[in-house]
Parts: structure tokens; C-alpha cells; sequence
């Protein structure tokens, strides 16, 4: 399984949000160096973010984004959801019409995998990520933000 940069991407920048946003609100500018995620991609993953309230934004001089909700609220499946990146590994997308409008005989087996990796990404809150970087880093720079989610990435391996 591959996830997309959507995905990835959205997790990456709410991590930096997580990790830079207690000072006061983060500009996505800021992330985009960060990160280096594009900004024009950037506003269209908060705009989605936003939509479903894991981000909130301030306008003006000063502004740009905290968290809707506190870290250990917001899980990694929240956030790969709401930009509309669910991994999903049946091919007729959970409707069991997979052959010819049956039920294919390996529909199961991929149906209870799609559920294990939600139920996976369910259980990590963005909290957990930071702490996962302060444990393995002594602390967790801004720049690393991209790394700790592929060290959670290996784990689940």
C-alpha cells in the first residue's frame, strides 16, 4: 500500500502545525518551508481541514492556523478522511458488486485489511506523533516533522 502525497502531505502540515502552532497561530507559508509542500497545495489541504474542523484559521496580520481540536484528539485517520484519501483496497470501494455486480471471492480478505489500517491509523493521534519524535530525537525540530511520520510508517511495516 502507498499513500498519496494528499495524504501524507496533510498529515506532514498538521504535524508541523502540532509541533509550531503553541506560540500562536502558523502560516501556511511557514509550513510550505518547512515542509516543502507546495503553498498552493497547502491551501488546498487546509481548506478541506478546515471543512471538517481539525484546523481553524485566523485572519489578518498575525494570522494563519491552529488546531480545531487538541492534538490527542485528532487521530491520523481523521486527517487522511478528511481530504478525501481513504486507502481502500476492495475494488468496488466496499459495495461487494466486485464481479459483475457479486461478490468477488478475495472481497473479504481486502475489506478486513482496509478495516486494520483504519483502525490502526484510528488509534495514533497527532499527540502521539510528537511524543514519537521527542522519544526517538530528544526533541522534535519543525524540519522533522515529515520524518516521524515515516518512522510511524516503518513501524506499521
Amino acid at each position: 500500500m502507498r499513500l498519496s502525497t494528499k495524504g501524507r502531505y496533510a498529515v506532514t502540515a498538521m504535524l508541523d502545525l502540532a509541533l509550531n502552532g503553541q506560540d500562536g497561530p502558523v502560516t501556511l507559508s511557514d509550513i510550505s518551508e518547512n515542509q516543502g509542500i507546495s503553498l498552493s497545495y497547502l491551501e488546498q489541504l487546509f481548506a478541506a481541514l478546515r471543512a471538517k474542523k481539525l484546523v481553524r484559521g485566523v485572519r489578518g496580520p498575525g494570522g494563519g492556523y491552529f488546531l480545531g481540536r487538541e492534538a490527542d484528539e485528532i487521530s491520523i485517520a481523521n486527517i487522511i478522511c478528511a481530504v478525501d484519501e481513504w486507502v481502500e483496497f476492495t475494488r468496488c470501494q466496499g459495495k461487494e458488486d466486485c464481479r459483475g455486480g457479486q461478490r468477488c471471492l478475495t472481497h473479504s480478505l481486502w475489506d478486513d485489511l482496509s478495516r486494520q489500517i483504519y483502525e490502526f491509523l484510528e488509534e495514533i493521534s497527532l499527540a502521539d506523533l510528537v511524543r514519537r519524535g521527542q522519544d526517538s530525537d530528544h526533541g522534535c525540530p519543525k524540519e522533522k516533522a515529515g520524518g516521524i511520520l515515516d518512522d510511524v510508517a516503518e513501524q506499521a511495516a
